[in-house]
């Protein structure tokens, strides 16, 4: 017989949990998969806290200046250490007096550390002078410092109004110069901008072949052609386009004519359609007697 009561029911399991995750939990899986974020939070986290502490740190004055300060006592115990110390400077592919005057000019106060030697900044110095060409500058085991010279070799002496000058083969000056006679197996060259025109210069001397012992000198007029000036006052004006062939041309004349052992003044080459010769005022004198222009000279019987 059933109770009037309340009725049973009969037991029922317990609800199961659902083991899917929930979205936002499914979303943090998700991302922490990621391995952009997992760096960035192995590393990107630890450096920003690192970061942090040191502008913590740093934004005290007293306290950068103490790590400066400290910084700046390392560096130099580490610099003047012995093994980086140069005690002596050698000066290698020059003459003794440019050896002095690229001491001075580089005006090293030795022993100093390598580290304080600027050696791009002193080989441009040393190349500052007229006499050097090239400079290579290098610290050698033992704490010596070597300067490698290439100098300049004269080529020309060069008159103008300032004076004599050495000049090299491209035009540049090397030196001065008191006395024609210190470098008399120089050729001489003279005029405004012959140092400009070197290299013809010493194509012109190369060329002049057997007028080599009568040459003189080279002038340059109006800074664009030559005048060959030999011996016995005799002057070879070349043009100033190509003298080189010019000179060449007349040479061949010589040969066959012996112009320029005759006496001329000058041989003008300007006009390469018209050489012109010029005689010499002796020369000039007997040729008008000759014609009857000019009255005989006296001679011993006359008197």
């Amino acid at each position: 017989m059933q109770s009037l009561g309340r009725a049973t029911r009969p037991h029922q399991p317990p609800l199961r949990r659902d083991p899917a995750p929930s979205r936002w939990s499914y979303r943090m899986q998700r991302l922490w998969l990621t391995p952009l974020f997992r760096i960035g939070f192995h590393v990107g986290l630890p450096v920003l806290l690192l970061a942090g502490v040191v502008g913590l740190v740093l934004m005290n004055e007293g306290r950068r200046e103490a790590i400066a300060g400290g910084i700046a006592q390392i560096k130099e115990q580490f610099q003047s250490r012995p093994e980086f110390r140069v005690n002596m400077m050698a000066v290698e592919g020059a003459s003794s007096d440019l050896a002095d005057a690229v001491r001075a000019k580089l005006a090293v106060k030795l022993p100093v550390s390598s580290f304080k030697l600027d050696l791009d900044q002193m080989r441009d110095r040393a190349q500052e002078l007229d006499a050097v060409a090239s400079a290579e500058l290098r610290v050698r085991s033992g704490g010596v410092l070597q300067v490698l010279i290439t100098e300049r070799e004269p080529a020309l002496v060069w008159r103008d109004e300032a004076g004599l000058t050495l000049i090299d083969a491209t035009g540049h000056r090397v030196a001065g110069l008191a006395e024609r006679a210190d470098r008399a197996d120089l050729p001489l060259v003279a005029g405004q901008g012959a140092d400009n025109a070197a290299p013809e210069a010493l194509a012109l001397i190369e060329a002049a072949g057997p007028l080599t012992h009568r040459l003189r000198g080279l002038v340059r007029v109006g800074e664009r052609r030559w005048d060959l000036v030999l011996d016995r006052d005799q002057r070879i004006l070349l043009p100033a386009d190509r003298p080189v062939q010019a000179l060449e041309r007349l040479l061949a004349l010589d040969q066959a004519e012996d112009l320029t052992s005759r006496d001329l003044a000058a041989i003008d080459l300007r006009n390469a359609a018209r050489p012109v010769l010029r005689l010499a005022p002796f020369a000039l004198t007997e040729a008008r007697r000759a014609r009857g222009l000019a009255a005989p000279t006296k001679t011993e019987n006359d008197l």
